[in-house]
């Protein structure tokens, strides 16, 4: 399989939606089916604080199951934080580990400190999938069944 690296599959910084810890979970819900997207980065509040994300699943749980206000509550109340974070170069193979690992869908791309992108098991399924497609060699060990 051929390498690929995070930076060549991510959506990139300017691409990706951020509120802040303060906004209301409505809000947010708001920016979301406006935005067209299931997940949200939720931006630090220092330079020394770390990134969250809030994903459609923490919604659900934190309004329905936990019979949550979305007016009274705020992003950072349901936020996943620190949000993991790994670097522009690294091999998605690794990212993937990561994810597994860590029971994690998403990981935030940081470059000193910022975030620079957002990778998701989707990006790196649908390079699998492509890597499936572009082989036409199929499996053959020589032997007779």
């Amino acid at each position: 399989m051929r390498q690929v690296l995070v930076e060549d599959i991510m959506t990139r910084g300017e691409d990706i939606i951020k509120v802040s810890p303060f906004t209301t979970v409505r809000e947010m819900l708001r920016v979301m089916k406006r935005e067209k997207v299931r997940s949200i980065v939720v931006d630090r509040m220092s330079i020394h604080d770390a990134y969250g994300i809030v994903t459609h699943s923490k919604i659900l749980r934190a309004i329905y199951q936990e019979d949550g206000d979305m007016d009274l509550l705020n992003v950072y109340d349901i936020a996943t934080k620190p949000l993991i974070q790994i670097v522009p170069q690294l091999d998605i193979k690794y990212a993937a580990q990561l994810m597994v690992k860590h029971n994690r869908t998403r990981l935030a791309v940081t470059w000193e400190g910022d975030i620079v992108g957002l990778i998701t098991m989707s990006d790196i399924a649908k390079v699998l999938m492509e890597e499936a497609m572009n082989d036409e060699t199929p499996y053959d060990d020589g032997e007779k069944q």
